[in-house]
């Protein structure tokens, strides 16, 4: 069977799917070798697996890692690579020391992303790799106010799944023939995201922003955002969960909780989350390592649920619900 002809994944996909995740592994297999820029999201990881599929061993994944990067992000980056079967590697560097970058304009993006793949540069050369491929699919562009690409097409970096006109339903769907546990995880921004436009980006502000969706998650919450409006904190929970977070008891630890961390004010936006509601353009853009979209889709969080059990009504509301002090 002809390297053309052999099957994407399990073979399952449809045959337009299947020929354009085809396409992707053979433009990468053309190349000598390649280092994915690599965030452990689901379009990072699509490409990780063509990649490694395509080129073995030459096949390198990289994660640079930073303030605004979620220790829990890294973790799943590494269990990730283990799954594709792929060599990774990690990189490290600040985005705080760009004035730029801590400015928190509206090119913010721009300036994370130039320097994170300006670090992927570096480490290709020194594996002597001369090519660096992201994971921008075909529906990036078109997601409303983006920077970050701008620098993705100024370094030249390799983005297969643009070039073969890969959506990110199809993405998800090669991710579940690799048999991949991110095939449904929500895509991820980093933390500056949760800062409006204009308030600098401070480590202070990513650190309270990292712990206090830290305790979200271990309640069991899975679609949301902590804002940090320079001291208060505007909690965004998915509109499917919002109503369990109209609980006082709910009301009540969230602000005990997160006052401790340093907020001097908690609210609950009404609205619920969506992306982009402190951003230029209305979309958060993620400075993942590998382009895994613009924070579009969900929460931060493919999180377990380990929620506590509790009397709950008929339409699954736990009213009885009791959480941590």
């Amino acid at each position: 069977m002809s390297e053309h002809a052999r099957p994407v994944g399990d073979g399952s996909l449809d045959p337009e799917t299947a020929a354009k995740a085809r396409s992707a592994r053979d433009a990468l297999g053309e190349r000598d070798g390649v280092l994915v820029a690599f965030s452990g999201g689901v379009d990072s990881s699509v490409v990780a697996a063509l990649a490694r599929d395509a080129l073995g061993g030459d096949a390198v994944a990289c994660t640079a890692r930073s303030e605004t990067l979620p220790a829990a992000e890294l973790g799943d980056a590494k269990r990730v690579a283990g799954e594709v079967g792929i060599r990774h590697e990690t990189v490290t560097f600040s985005e705080l020391d760009d004035p730029e970058f801590v400015a928190n304009d509206g090119d913010r993006c721009y300036h994370c992303r130039t320097m994170r793949l300006g670090r992927m540069y570096e480490t290709a050369r020194d594996l002597g790799i001369d090519t660096v491929c992201d994971g921008t699919n075909a529906d990036d562009p078109g997601e409303g106010h983006r920077p970050g690409l701008r620098a993705v097409e100024e370094l030249d970096v390799f983005s297969p799944l643009l070039d073969a006109g890969i959506s990110k339903e199809e993405v998800r769907a090669v991710a579940e023939s690799y048999d991949l546990s991110v095939s449904d995880k929500p895509s991820m921004a980093c933390l500056s995201s949760r800062i409006p436009t204009g308030l600098e980006v401070t480590e202070e502000r990513l650190t309270r922003i990292e712990k206090a969706e830290r305790v979200l998650r271990e309640w069991g919450f899975e679609g949301f955002r902590v804002r940090d409006h320079d001291g208060l904190a505007r909690v965004e929970i998915a509109p499917d969960e919002l109503e369990r977070a109209l609980d006082p008891a709910f009301a009540d630890a969230v602000h005990e909780h997160l006052t401790d961390l340093g907020f001097e004010y908690v609210t609950l936006d009404m609205a619920g989350y969506r992306t982009g509601s402190v951003s230029p353009g209305g979309a958060d853009e993620g400075g993942s390592n590998g382009a895994d979209g613009t924070d579009g889709e969900r929460g931060s969080n493919g999180a377990d649920d380990d929620r506590e059990s509790g009397e709950g009504t008929d339409d699954g509301v736990d009213i009885g619900r009791r959480y941590p002090r």
